[in-house]
C-alpha cells in the first residue's frame, strides 16, 4: 500500500474507534420509575442519539424515551461523512446550529433544553449526551449578558491563542446553562452524562464547560483570564463577573445522584491506530494524547524530532500524537489547527527525504473550514518551488489551508459525527544509503 493511502488509512482506523455506534451500547441504564429525558449538545450530539435511540429500543421497546440535542449545521441526520452511520432519530429531536461562533439557534437550543427537565421529579432520569463543540451549540447568556457580548468575548478566546480550559472557564461563568447549571434545573431528576472528550487531559467539567457537572473555578478566574489576553469586557460582561455568579460546586446537592463516564478520548483514537501500524510491522513513537500550545510550533518541533530520529532507524517509525493546539491568528488567511501545524513541520522538513505526515481534526472539520487537515510528503517541497510558492509567506498570514489546497494536500471527508481533537501521525522511513 502506498505511503499516502497508509496513513489514510490509520486516520480512518482512528475515527472509527472513536464513533459513538461503538460506545453507547452495552452502558444502558434501566428505565427509571418515571420519564427518560434525553438532552446534549455537541457535534456528535446527533449520533450519540441516533445510538442511544437504537439500542434503547432494542433493550427497553416498553419503555418510553424522548428529547432534544443540538449539533453543529450539516453534522445531524442528514450528514454524510467517510463512514455511513445512522443518524436518524425518530424519539429524540435533533436542533442544528452554529460552530465555533453561536448564534440565535444556539441560544433558543439551550433555553429549550433548560425548558424541558424544570419539570421533572425524582422519579425521572436524564441522559446527558455532551461531545466538544457542545459550548457554541448550546449558548445561554447569562443575566445581564447579552448574546452579541458573549459572541465578543467568544471570537476574541479563539483568535488570542488561548487553550481551551481557559476560553471555557469563561464560557462557563458568562452562561445560565453550562457550569453544572443545566443539572442543577433539572434536579430532583438523577443525571446520567455521558461525554466524547475532546480536552486535553480529559477533565469532564471542560467538555462542553460542563453543562451537567459540577464546576470548581470562580468568576474571578475567568475575568483574569480576559485581563491576561488584553480582552475588552463590556460593562454587562464585567459585571456579571465581578457579581455573585458562581455555578454549583461539587457539594452542591443537585449532584448527589448524578454520575457521568467518559466513553472516548484522544487516547483511544491513537490507540488504535497504533495497533494498527504495529501490525504492519512499524515502530511507534506516542508523542503523547494531550499536546497544547502553537500549532506552527508543535509542527516545527515534531519536525526536529523527525530528523533526529530518522539518523538511527532501521525500519520505519510512526510518531502518534493527539490534543488540541491553538492558533494566534494574526493574519486574513484560511487555516485551522491541523493545516498550520503542518506547515509549520513543513517548513522544519525543508523536503527531507523519506518523511510523510497527516494532521486531521476527528471531527471531520479543522477549524472552519471544509477539510479534516492535510497530509504531505517529501514530494510535496518540489511540487510548491515549481508552482511558487512560500511556506513562510504563508504561515505569516495564517493561510495554511491555501497553501496545502495549491499542492492539492487537503484531506476532505466531511462530518465524521465524532469529536476527540486532532489525530497526528509522522511516519519516518530509514534514510536511503
Amino acid at each position: 500500500m502506498a505511503v499516502r493511502a497508509w496513513l489514510r488509512r490509520l486516520g480512518e482506523i482512528a475515527v472509527s474507534a472513536v464513533h459513538p455506534d461503538t460506545l453507547l451500547a452495552n452502558r444502558l441504564p434501566a428505565p427509571p420509575p418515571g420519564r427518560t429525558l434525553v438532552v446534549g449538545a455537541g457535534k456528535a450530539a446527533a449520533a450519540m442519539a441516533a445510538a442511544l435511540e437504537r439500542a434503547w429500543q432494542a433493550r427497553h421497546p416498553e419503555a418510553p424515551l424522548s428529547g432534544l440535542v443540538v449539533t453543529r449545521y450539516g453534522h445531524g441526520p442528514q450528514a454524510q461523512g467517510p463512514q455511513e452511520h445512522g443518524t436518524e432519530c425518530r424519539q429524540i429531536e435533533v436542533l442544528e446550529a452554529s460552530h465555533p461562533m453561536p448564534d440565535d439557534l444556539s441560544e433558543k437550543a439551550a433555553r429549550r433544553m433548560l425548558e424541558a427537565v424544570e419539570d421533572l421529579g425524582e422519579d425521572d432520569l436524564v441522559i446527558a449526551l455532551i461531545s466538544g463543540g457542545g459550548s457554541a451549540l448550546m449558548t445561554l447568556p447569562a443575566p445581564g449578558v447579552t448574546l452579541a457580548e458573549k459572541q465578543a468575548i467568544n471570537k476574541a478566546l479563539l483568535r488570542c491563542g488561548a487553550p481551551i480550559r481557559e476560553i471555557n472557564t469563561v464560557r462557563r461563568h458568562l452562561s445560565a446553562i453550562k457550569g453544572g447549571r443545566l443539572a442543577a434545573a433539572a434536579h430532583p431528576a438523577r443525571v446520567l452524562t455521558w461525554l466524547i472528550s475532546d480536552v486535553p487531559g480529559d477533565e469532564a467539567s471542560l467538555i462542553a464547560s460542563g453543562p451537567t457537572l459540577p464546576d470548581a473555578s470562580t468568576p474571578g478566574e475567568a475575568l483574569a483570564i480576559l485581563d491576561r489576553y488584553g480582552i475588552e469586557a463590556s460593562v454587562g460582561v464585567r459585571r456579571c463577573l465581578e457579581g455573585n455568579t458562581e455555578a454549583p460546586g461539587p457539594e452542591d446537592p443537585a449532584f448527589a445522584r448524578d454520575h457521568s463516564e467518559i466513553l472516548a478520548r484522544a487516547r483511544d483514537a491513537l490507540a488504535a491506530g497504533q495497533a494498527a501500524a504495529e501490525a504492519d510491522g512499524v515502530e511507534v513513537r506516542l508523542l503523547g494524547d494531550d499536546l497544547e500550545g502553537e500549532a506552527r510550533e508543535l509542527g516545527r518541533a515534531q519536525g526536529r524530532l523527525a530528523l533526529s530520529a530518522q539518523d538511527d532507524l532501521t525500519r520505519p517509525m510512526l510518531l502518534l500524537s493527539g490534543g488540541e493546539t491553538s492558533v494566534t491568528v494574526r493574519g486574513d488567511g484560511r487555516g485551522g489547527r491541523n493545516v498550520e501545524f503542518l506547515l509549520g513541520l513543513f517548513t522544519a522538513l525543508e523536503g527531507a527525504e523519506g518523511i510523510h505526515a497527516l494532521a486531521i481534526d476527528t471531527d471531520g472539520i479543522d477549524g472552519s473550514e471544509d477539510n479534516a487537515g492535510a497530509i504531505f510528503g517529501p514530494g510535496c517541497w518540489a511540487r510548491m518551488r515549481e508552482l511558487g510558492l512560500d511556506p513562510d509567506d504563508f504561515l505569516a498570514r495564517n493561510d495554511a489551508y491555501t497553501f496545502f489546497d495549491a499542492l492539492d494536500d487537503l484531506i476532505v471527508t466531511g462530518p465524521t459525527r465524532t469529536n476527540v481533537n486532532d489525530f497526528r501521525a509522522i511516519l519516518v522511513l530509514p534514510r536511503t544509503p
